[in-house]
């Protein structure tokens, strides 16, 4: 019979190390920080899509244009870019714990704000601020792990936080389908359309998760009371000494914003989230337009894309680091996203084959997140690290907005999705051209 220890230590990814200690205290560290971290990832996935659910409300109540409705939804992205590398210079300095908490404190308040929306001008300017609350979110997490797990084991570590994502995707419909039947209900006087009621409510566990975090997060591995003296002692000693040998080759601080393969990141990550965000804030009106379908059964169709994209990115991830492999994992899954955009395009009236295709494009972009954010460690270390993630993180963010906003100025000019789905596409087999280009590392690569 198969032990409770071995089926944990098997989801967790742990059973194939081969020393007992570097077993028990990555498998330690995961259960202490992943399930945190892939909550907070959730609630904050949530925050930022769930305009996607609140648009059809928005565009009848404020008399927003479609074209309007998109740019709104990328300038999150702006506001997101400009404070990403000064957030996680920051968490390198004042540590995790206490600035990931001030992030989710003050995301949830701006996100709680939405109600406040009564035209363009406040739409804008409350989706920019909301980007600016969230800045240093992702990217302080990513570097979070980075102190704790080493670089062998961080694709699959990754990709366990990262399936917030798809979990967001999956009950993210759901919640906001229901909180939308609660348009015209008052609270303490006031009353609220169903998209104000989005808003307030999916805020307040951001606001709470952040207080959370002031008790739950550990800044460093020395200061880890919940492990052994001699595992903290082990534990600190690892990633120190992983952390300078990448720091003593590759620089430190902003000097990682010139290192070419930083560039070449960046761009990949800016035509990633192109197509990530160009189709999600526009996949719950392309399904409620092909199927006609409303409340639990559009919830449904949404959500599904997303479950099968769960799976393959725990999957993938794990396979990334059992063969020490990232860039043909990373090309592959883009490859497999533009195939299924490209799919979509040819089948715009049957409901069964949007929804396939959406599946297989979900399932190649969300299965690249594990083995391309196991990349930049690769080749950064210690400050370098943090500069360099925020800001391919930043860069790449800003596909958010330029991704929306072409969705919807080709289709008020086009009178339909295939020619921007098309776009989004294109640029999908550009970044795995790009990061097959990438020359990383071979002794790295290996342990990787």
């Amino acid at each position: 019979m198969v032990s409770t220890s071995a089926i944990l230590q098997a989801i967790v990814g742990t059973a194939g190390l081969e020393d007992e200690r570097e077993r028990r205290v990555f498998g330690r560290v995961t259960w202490r920080l992943v399930p945190f971290m892939f909550l907070c990832y959730v609630i904050a996935y949530i925050d930022r899509i769930n305009i996607g659910f609140a648009k059809a409300s928005l565009l009848a109540d404020l008399g927003l244009s479609t074209t309007t409705y998109g740019r709104g939804a990328g300038l999150f992205f702006i506001g997101y870019c400009f404070f990403e590398i000064p957030s996680n210079l920051i968490l390198e300095r004042v540590g995790a714990r206490v600035w990931i908490a001030r992030i989710m404190i003050g995301w949830g308040l701006v996100s709680m704000a939405m109600v406040l929306v009564t035209g363009t001008a406040s739409f804008y300017a409350l989706r920019i601020l909301l980007g600016i609350a969230e800045a240093g979110f992702f990217p302080g997490m990513v570097l979070y792990l980075t102190y704790w797990i080493p670089a062998r084991q961080r694709a699959k570590t990754g990709a366990l936080f990262m399936t917030a994502i798809p979990i967001a995707m999956i009950v993210g419909p759901w919640i906001s389908e229901e909180l939308l039947k609660l348009d015209g209900r008052s609270f303490f006087g006031w009353t609220f359309q169903g998209w104000q009621w989005l808003f307030l409510v999916e805020g307040v566990p951001a606001v709470l998760a952040g207080i959370f975090a002031l008790y739950w997060l550990t800044d460093r591995p020395e200061k880890a009371t919940w492990l052994a003296p001699e595992d903290r002692q082990w534990l600190s000693e690892e990633m120190s000494r992983e952390r300078a040998q990448r720091a003593k080759r590759h620089g430190h601080g902003l000097s990682s914003l010139l290192n070419p393969k930083v560039l070449v990141l960046c761009v990949f990550y800016f035509l990633n989230n192109m197509a990530t965000y160009g189709v999600f804030f526009f996949l719950p009106t392309i399904l409620e337009e092909a199927s006609g379908y409303k409340g639990w059964r559009l919830a449904a169709i949404t959500s599904f894309p997303f479950a099968i994209a769960l799976v393959g990115m725990v999957l993938i991830g794990r396979h990334s680091d059992q063969t020490g492999e990232r860039k043909g994992h990373v090309a592959a899954c883009a490859l497999t996203a533009a195939a299924g955009i490209l799919l979509a395009t040819q089948f715009p009236n049957s409901v069964a084959m949007i929804v396939i295709s959406f599946a297989l494009s979900q399932l190649g972009q969300r299965a690249i997140l594990g083995p391309f954010w196991a990349i930049p460690p690769m080749f950064l270390g210690g400050a370098a690290a943090a500069a360099g993630i925020a800001s391919i993180n930043a860069v790449g963010n800003l596909g958010g907005f330029f991704g929306p906003d072409l969705m919807g100025r080709l289709r008020d000019s086009s009178s339909g999705y295939s020619l921007g789905l098309t776009v989004l596409a294109a640029g999908l087999i550009v970044e795995a051209l790009l990061v097959l280009s990438l020359k990383l590392p071979k002794d790295d690569e290996a342990r990787a």
